[in-house]
């Protein structure tokens, strides 16, 4: 391809009516199959991490993760440069794709090339587009060229989709300033995933959020009731007004009417000077009420109150004042049984859960199980001060089976244990660390090992190619009755591409 036909494709995607997303992805593509290298990314910043956007060449996993760019010193150079940067094959400075592209042998990779560029939005720096390839000397200096030239199509597309999506906000009386490659959500407070499951429950919550209704947010332990209220309240009116977070289940009953509604000087022993509460904290704003089915019965009837008449009463003060806050409260119980049990007030229920909204358990949404691993391996990576941290394939397939009762949570643990136990036992933190299923501590996780019985190996002569030829016809065989002679499950076990291992068998005479 020469590069007017590139420039001729990237025009005719631009102008071609796409959604966003799908734009963006025949970019990377394109820009892949002309340059022959093994992955493209095309990163946003969002303050100092870059989030991938749209990207090919990469394991599943690595689009969850979100890299900060002061623990990444070639996307900082990318950043700092108006230019194309390339990095010579044998740079010291560590690849954040390093393990995670896909193609490569066994997770890891050999001394390869990358380079990339910055780029700019409307005069201020978007993000970056990064280009890695396994074989040394793919990129050169009329590759770096090219990249420049491109790069002002890309820079073009990205903003295409703001302007679209900016037409859409307005037809749809929309807040101003929503664009659909925005990020809306910082690093710690992001929710992951693609499922039809997850995006369901978002459109919802953004519809509601406009509302000023109570919600209440019902779901298992773990699946991060937080999060979604926090993105509920970013998403409503009073997104620039306070958020108060309230643990219900925290709450000494003692000391809970204090909390929630705050006392006067000499309420209550030990009460030196008057404190507002969690109410006035959120005048304006959001009041969190995290596990309210924990609520005691007596602070049941004076937040009914509140809730009723938007007023509230200090302890140890005979005047009430009004309050502006809205309720979002969650739990992990079943608060109509609590009411049929008279554990929870019919009336406050009823209060709070003017729109219910359940949150999916983890295993209903197993396709964002990759993502969410991406993520929490490069918090782990950048915690232990690993080069680079992967998952195997038999991993990922263990986590993606596995069904998860701590949702979650459960899984960030899982996650962070294993990268904890890939250290301890005896890898480097300059290595390529890469977590196999073992290492997860999941019921029936598969391994990938196998006993080979050394009689099957007798040849009549000993040439090592015929040996190796057999023992790899041997562990395919096996890994195909595992996986019910599937094949891309096979290849999950087998910890190899699927496509590498369509090609051995076919040399092997097994298709």
């Amino acid at each position: 391809m020469h590069e007017t036909s590139l420039l001729e494709t990237l025009v005719a995607d631009l102008v071609t009516e796409l959604p966003a997303v799908v734009r963006l992805q025949k970019l990377v593509t394109t820009l892949r199959r002309h340059f022959h290298c093994g992955a493209v990314v095309l990163l946003q910043q969002d303050q100092q991490v870059l989030r991938p956007i749209a990207s090919i060449g990469l394991v599943r996993e690595a689009l969850g993760r979100r890299f900060i760019t002061e623990q990444h010193p070639r996307l900082t150079a990318i950043l700092a440069a108006r230019d194309t940067v390339r990095f010579e094959p044998d740079s010291q400075l560590s690849d954040p794709y390093d393990g995670l592209i896909e193609d490569s042998p066994d997770g890891h990779l050999a001394v390869h090339d990358c380079m990339g560029i910055a780029l700019y939005v409307e005069g201020k720096c978007w993000g970056a587009l990064t280009l890695d390839a396994l074989q040394p000397g793919t990129f050169d200096a009329d590759a770096m060229r090219e990249l420049q030239r491109a790069s002002l199509l890309v820079e073009a597309a990205i903003r295409m989709g703001q302007i679209e999506q900016s037409i859409r906000a307005l037809r749809s009386s929309r807040r101003d300033g929503e664009t659909a490659l925005q990020n809306e959500a910082s690093t710690g407070s992001e929710i992951i995933g693609h499922s039809t499951a997850l995006q369901q429950v978002l459109q919802e919550l953004k519809v509601v959020a406009s509302a000023d209704l109570p919600v209440l947010l019902l779901g298992e332990t773990g699946v991060g009731k937080e999060l979604f209220a926090r993105q509920l309240h970013r998403w409503s009116s009073r997104s620039k007004q306070p958020l108060v977070y309230v643990n219900c289940a925290a709450l000494p009953e003692s000391l809970a009417e204090s909390e929630l509604f705050g006392h006067t000087r000499g309420a209550f022993s030990g009460a030196a000077t008057e404190r507002a509460g969690k109410f006035d904290s959120a005048d304006g704003g959001t009041l969190f009420l995290d596990e309210v089915g924990e609520l005691p019965a007596a602070i049941q009837a004076k937040l009914l109150r509140a809730l009723q008449n938007g007023e509230i009463q200090r302890l140890g003060s005979d005047t009430a004042h009004k309050v502006d806050v809205r309720i979002v409260a969650a739990t992990n119980r079943d608060l109509q049984q609590q009411v049929k049990s008279g554990d929870f007030r019919a009336d406050l229920y009823h209060r709070l859960s003017v729109y219910p909204l359940p949150i999916p358990p983890l295993r209903e949404r197993r396709e964002d199980i990759p993502l969410l691993v991406g993520h929490f391996l490069e918090l782990n990576r950048a915690r232990l001060g690993l080069r680079a941290l992967r998952l195997s394939s038999a991993a990922e397939h263990a986590l993606v089976q596995y069904q998860w009762p701590g949702n979650v949570r459960e899984l960030e643990h899982t996650v962070s244990r294993a990268a904890i136990k890939a250290l301890s036992q005896g890898a480097e933190r300059t290595d390529i660390v890469s977590i196999a299923p073992e290492l997860l501590d999941l019921p029936n996780a598969p391994t990938a090992s196998y006993q080979v019985d050394s009689e099957t190996l007798t040849t009549t002569s000993l040439n090592l190619r015929d040996a190796i030829q057999q023992l790899q016809t041997q562990l395919i065989e096996r890994a195909l009755k595992q996986a019910d002679y599937k094949w891309t499950q096979a290849a999950r076990i087998l910890e190899v591409d699927p496509s590498n291992l369509h090609k051995l068998a076919q040399r092997l005479g097994l298709k």
